[in-house]
């Protein structure tokens, strides 16, 4: 079973920068970045297939960015020009198999991580 631990979250100003990482026990084609505010639906972030196609949220194209290390499989949300409305858990998820344009579905992912916390406050 594929095991998965995000880190990285904390308070920001506005305008600033954040490094979310998922360590992930095992390979999958499929990983993905999600957040949840209160009171509101999980949603896509960003999504990877394959270690190379990429998908984001129209909320947050041109200031993050995911990525994988391919050395040890961790994936990463690189976090810029952070907005108030970015505040939110996130969370890592993975999947074996999964649809290119699918990546930023909740239901195209079986394995969820904890969470990590992202305040975006001045």
């Amino acid at each position: 079973e594929v095991q998965l631990v995000e880190s990285g979250g904390g308070l920001v100003q506005p305008g600033g920068s954040l490094r979310l990482s998922c360590v992930v026990s095992g390979y999958t084609f499929c990983m993905g970045w999600f957040r949840q505010a209160p009171g509101k639906e999980r949603e896509g972030v960003a999504g990877i297939f394959n270690d190379v196609d990429t998908d984001y949220a129209d909320s947050v194209k041109g200031r993050f960015a995911i990525s994988k290390d391919e050395a040890t499989g961790t994936l990463h949300l690189q976090m810029n020009s952070l907005k108030p409305e970015d505040t939110a858990m996130y969370y890592c998820a993975a999947s074996y198999g999964c649809s290119l344009s699918r990546l930023l579905r909740r239901d195209e992912y079986s394995y969820w991580g904890q969470g990590t916390q992202v305040t975006v406050s001045s």
